[in-house]
């Protein structure tokens, strides 16, 4: 999906560069489909300061792509693929946690990367709404790394 941008001139003071800000609108963000009059599942996130945030969501929707369209502060550098830690948080109550099917390989190769890693971490990308899950509360952690898989190869740091 191409999003549009605007060109916002930083103050003189600093420099003459631009600075390139999103205007899209908070629905493009994300792939998310809206629920269904009475299908409605509901997520909460904690952002970093704390805050709650809760919101309604449809099955099978990812808990990266709810972040996104409801423009909280997740990264997902690699798009969702489970190639980066970025959407790395942290699941609230152990219940839901393993109520949720078990991390791939994959995932949990990726959270080997994720900053603050805990029992209950899990990638936002790889943990789909579902009826067993409603009402989840999961954290945002106070930092991420953005180290993707192509960043290594045979065990040694590409360089760039």
């Amino acid at each position: 999906m191409l999003q549009a941008y605007k060109k916002t001139p930083q103050p003189s003071t600093t420099s003459k560069s631009t600075l390139l800000s999103s205007t899209t609108r908070k629905s493009q963000h994300g792939h998310t489909t809206p629920p269904k009059p009475g299908e409605e599942l509901h997520v909460t996130f904690i952002d970093k300061e704390g805050a709650e945030h809760t919101f309604e969501a449809s099955a099978g929707d990812n808990l990266m792509d709810i972040a996104q369209a409801e423009d909280l502060e997740m990264e997902g550098a690699c798009g969702g693929s489970c190639a980066c830690s970025t959407c790395h948080l942290i699941v609230e109550s152990s219940e839901h946690y393993d109520a949720m099917p078990e991390p791939s390989d994959d995932e949990n190769d990726m959270l080997d990367l994720a900053f603050g890693l805990t029992e209950t971490s899990r990638l936002g990308c790889q943990v789909k709404m579902a009826k067993e899950i409603d009402g989840v509360r999961v954290r945002l952690p106070s930092m991420t790394r953005n180290m993707q898989a192509g960043d290594f190869s045979g065990g040694k740091k590409k360089e760039g």
